[in-house]
């Protein structure tokens, strides 16, 4: 009877086709990213990857494009000598590392544990394989 997929056991069972020693880690990783947890894993990912880096870019070209057509905007002062454009410069950097901080703290809270435990799985997987493999004398059941 076959284990379940993305149980334990049915990640630590070898592929029929795998006959070279050491090939046990890279059937368990396959194995490993096609259960929920991994779809979930990178549905986490891409939900906060892919529209931070839409909304980073659409204003750093909004810099680029009102510093090259309108150079008025830009040119005008703020204080002293500051202007817009070294306004809109300067907040390019405070935007990088705000981002990099709500991405630090999304991470930890959403992702990390659960590729904490996706990691688990797989050593614990990679280690009954290997523990197989060396019983057999090098060859994966």
């Amino acid at each position: 009877m076959t284990p379940p997929p993305g149980s334990d056991a049915a990640l630590a069972e070898p592929a029929a086709s795998s006959s070279a020693p050491g090939s046990a880690a890279p059937d368990v990783y396959d194995r490993l990213a096609a259960t929920p947890e991994f779809a979930e894993l990178r549905h986490r990912y891409r939900s906060f990857v892919l529209p931070a880096t839409v909304a980073f870019l659409g204003w750093y070209l909004l810099y680029v494009v009102l510093s090259n057509w309108a150079g008025g905007l830009m040119g005008t002062k703020v204080v002293g000598n500051v202007n817009v454009a070294l306004v809109f410069g300067l907040l390019q950097f405070v935007t990088t590392f705000a981002i990099a901080y709500v991405y630090s703290r999304y991470s930890t809270a959403r992702l990390d544990p659960l590729a904490r435990e996706l990691d688990e799985r797989y050593a614990a997987a990679t280690a009954r394989t290997t523990d197989r493999t060396t019983e057999d004398g090098g060859a994966p059941r």
